[in-house]
């Protein structure tokens, strides 16, 4: 089961880019996408065996990064297919996300797509920690098209500064990689092999000094493809000039798959009794990043690129949470499931907004809930949600995050996390209440017909985003539970 979970979007990412037919090519994507969620699902009633030699494997950790990402590829493969029919009937061909899409264009874009939901499952269900890194170098290359998309001139600054900052951090994690092999040699040249679970067991044995720079390392290489400041300066960009619902995934499952890589090595620290060193470096960046997305939300003028800061804060947000440590923890792996869901609705709902006012500029939006009832709506609750106000999934997690750094008595992050949180409050909300509310300019009165997937999609993200923080199944309890375990 596990080799179908990469398989199936490799295969048919390779075949997508041969199909003529636009229609079997969307047909192609969703049944990718649906039989992607439905293995993923599989794999929590029938654990899966071990495959490769235990290279691939899943436990709660990856499992609940693989099914996150497959329910979101999903959305996103739903809302894409709307997408591109959308395009196809519409003349605009002199704005970013209103040109003509052709045939060669729309395959690259869809055989991307699935290329890259293979590459981040591959990260999910890795146990080697050589081909995690493997892994998440294909994430890079497979989601940089889906950047350039639109071809223009911010599109291709943006994807050659992901590629060009991105390779760097990946490449200081394979330094990683290397001293991290070099703490696994004993004295008598035998060596722990780089599996995480034998890591793990013999991290007594591992050389400290080595093993202390392999961790900085590769916290500074997957660091930088999380988006943690003061690496993240490939992300706002990026996410800004994708199209809508490659931003979604780039900001709702990539930023996730390397806060594993991290997660993986943190795990190690904890069974080798280093934990309060890992857990010092976690809360500096974490720290760092919510302050550094606080400074550039406020007065932002792109809300696109606003909302790619806020993803910056909320990696902030999971960095801060694994070090705390004990209940955060648990908060921490909650809050990673809830950014991803509210953050991907969030993206598709700009999408929308983006479609019919033609700007990115806040200010050039007025009266969206007369004019987009639905995707308004969806706007102000998103809003409410990445905001961390009740009753939404993010209140609870972030809440219990901040009961985490009380209980230890760790009054000045409690304080300063506090802080952060309300200033980025403040900096998203008035520029996010002033889109949806007054009197659209004469020139967009009403909108044009668009398919009710591009507005039902978002809102079943959104229903899972109420859901999360208000009940939580006994079954993802205990898995998250066991993931907070792994980190201590």
């Amino acid at each position: 089961m596990i080799k179908l979970l990469v398989l199936i979007p490799a295969c048919t990412g390779i075949a997508a880019f041969f199909i003529a037919s636009d229609r079997v090519r969307r047909v192609l994507l969703i049944s990718a996408a649906l039989a992607q969620t439905v293995l993923s699902f599989a794999a929590w009633v029938v654990q899966p065996a071990p495959a490769l030699g235990g290279w691939l494997a899943e436990d709660a950790l990856g499992r609940l990064i693989e099914t996150l990402t497959s329910v979101l590829f999903l959305a996103a493969a739903v809302y894409a297919v709307a997408y591109l029919r959308e395009e196809r009937h519409q003349a605009h061909n002199d704005f970013e996300e209103g040109f003509i899409f052709s045939n060669a264009r729309e395959a690259n874009f869809t055989g991307c797509l699935l290329l890259f939901l293979a590459a981040m499952t591959l990260v999910a269900v890795s146990q080697q920690l050589a081909l995690l890194w493997v892994a998440v170098e294909a994430t890079t290359l497979a989601s940089a098209p889906l950047i350039y998309f639109h071809r223009h001139h911010r599109s291709l600054e943006a994807a050659w500064k992901y590629l060009l900052i991105c390779s760097v951090g990946i490449a200081l994690a394979l330094l990683g990689i290397f001293f991290l092999a070099i703490a696994a040699t004993n004295e008598d040249g035998s060596t722990i092999s780089l599996m995480v679970q034998d890591l793990r067991l013999n991290a007594h044995l591992l050389n400290v000094p080595w093993f202390k720079a392999a961790f900085v390392l590769l916290l500074v290489g997957y660091g930088t493809k999380m988006g943690l400041a003061p690496f993240h300066t490939w992300l706002p960009d990026a996410h800004s000039e994708a199209p809508s619902v490659a931003s979604a995934l780039l900001s709702g499952a990539l930023l996730n798959c390397a806060f594993l890589g991290i997660l993986r090595v943190q795990e190690i620290c904890v069974a080798g009794g280093l934990a309060r060193f890992s857990d010092r470096l976690l809360l500096i960046f974490g720290l760092l990043s919510m302050a550094v997305a606080a400074v550039f939300i406020s007065g932002q003028t792109d809300y696109k690129r606003m909302l790619a800061y806020s993803s910056v804060e909320h990696m902030g947000i999971l960095a801060v949470g694994v070090s705390l440590g004990g209940a955060a923890v648990f908060g921490a792996v909650l809050h990673m499931i809830n950014h991803s869901l509210t953050k991907a609705m969030l993206f598709l709902v700009a999408g929308n907004l983006l479609a019919v006012y033609r700007t990115k500029n806040p200010g050039g939006i007025r009266g969206a809930l007369s004019v987009l009832p639905a995707s308004g709506v969806l706007w102000l609750l998103g809003l409410f949600a990445i905001t961390g106000s009740p009753p939404f999934g993010p209140f609870l997690s972030e809440f219990t995050i901040l009961k985490g750094a009380l209980d230890q008595g760790k009054t000045l992050v409690a304080i300063a996390y506090l802080a952060i949180l309300a200033v980025i409050l403040a900096a998203m909300a008035a520029p996010a209440l002033a889109m949806a509310q007054g009197r659209p300019s004469e020139d967009v009165t009403a909108a044009p017909s668009r398919s009710i997937a591009l507005s039902v999609v978002p809102a079943m993200l959104g229903v899972g985003v109420l859901v999360m923080g208000i009940y939580l199944p006994p079954v993802l309890t205990r898995v998250l539970r066991q993931a907070a375990h792994l980190l201590g």
